[in-house]
């Protein structure tokens, strides 16, 4: 099949945008989580509106659609010129599944209930699905659940679907990150932005999967770059020392490297780095 869109980094010239940091946090939106997915969706609310969110749909109206997605997924697989390794499922994938409120009529539905996450070229970009196996235990709506909403269950405007062992993360725009809702955005480590790669989440996957994700990363893969990740679990991420965002940090071959949670990497990343910094 073909594809139409090729995400390019838009770090010179294009439109960029900066994480705020958790002194002065996005606006709190409620959002029904149909916004981040693909899948045909019945009425949906204003971003500015601040209703609660609508009623839980049960599990089998998730479970009972028509024309499930897993067969198309099974499909982009099968065609896929990348590495892509697919976790089993854990045994609770159906709660996760109705944590996400979306159906298997969708891409994100069918990677939720039917894999426990995705490793692309040898793990560089991990999907995130249903979780709970030894090489990626974290969720889609377990990883969510206390950075993309706050204690009474409001979205903050996206969702992190997936990540890099640089400390990237690509999240659905919800809202909080420009104007093109349901569009991916890259959370890039050596510019500390949010960049939006036009493409939504079936694109996405379509591009991890036959993608060129060399181009994408550019200079940031070093000799033997294959071997290292291989040892890095789904729930870490390399600290690179010096950062890829200072001078002297641009070249990752000659920087230190060593693996850490990624949750660490998310907290330094894309809270307290920006915040430090400043505007």
């Amino acid at each position: 099949m073909g594809y139409r869109f090729t995400p390019v980094r838009k770090a010179k010239g294009g439109r960029l945008y900066r994480w705020e940091p958790a002194s002065s946090p996005p606006p709190k939106i409620r959002l029904p989580l149909s916004v981040f997915s693909d899948e045909p969706s019945p009425a949906t609310q204003q971003l500015s509106d601040s209703r609660p969110t609508p009623m839980s749909r049960p599990l089998e109206e998730l479970l009972n659609v028509p024309d499930p997605a897993w067969p198309l997924v099974q499909e982009w697989l099968a065609k896929a010129t990348n590495a892509v390794g697919v976790l089993e499922p854990p045994p609770y994938a159906a709660k996760e599944l109705e944590a996400a409120q979306v159906t298997l009529r969708s891409p994100m539905g069918a990677i939720v209930y039917h894999t426990g996450g995705l490793l692309v070229d040898h793990g560089w970009l991990r999907i995130l699905g249903g979780g709970g196996h030894p090489r990626m235990k974290r969720s889609l709506m377990g990883w969510n659940r206390t950075r993309t909403f706050d204690e009474a269950g409001n979205s903050r405007g996206f969702l992190l679907v997936a990540d890099d062992i640089l400390g990237g993360f690509f999240a659905i725009n919800g809202g909080a990150l420009g104007a093109d809702v349901k569009n991916i955005y890259y959370f890039a480590p050596d510019t500390l932005r949010w960049e939006s790669l036009e493409l939504g989440y079936t694109d996405f996957i379509t591009f991890c999967f036959a993608g060129k994700i060399a181009d994408f990363y550019g200079a940031y893969r070093w000799d033997n770059w294959q071997e290292d990740t291989e040892k890095i679990v789904g729930d870490e991420a390399l600290s690179i020392a010096p950062p890829l965002w200072t001078k002297e940090g641009k070249d990752p071959a000659r920087s230190h490297r060593a693996a850490a949670p990624v949750s660490v990497i998310y907290d330094l990343n894309v809270v307290e780095f920006p915040r430090q910094l400043g505007p």
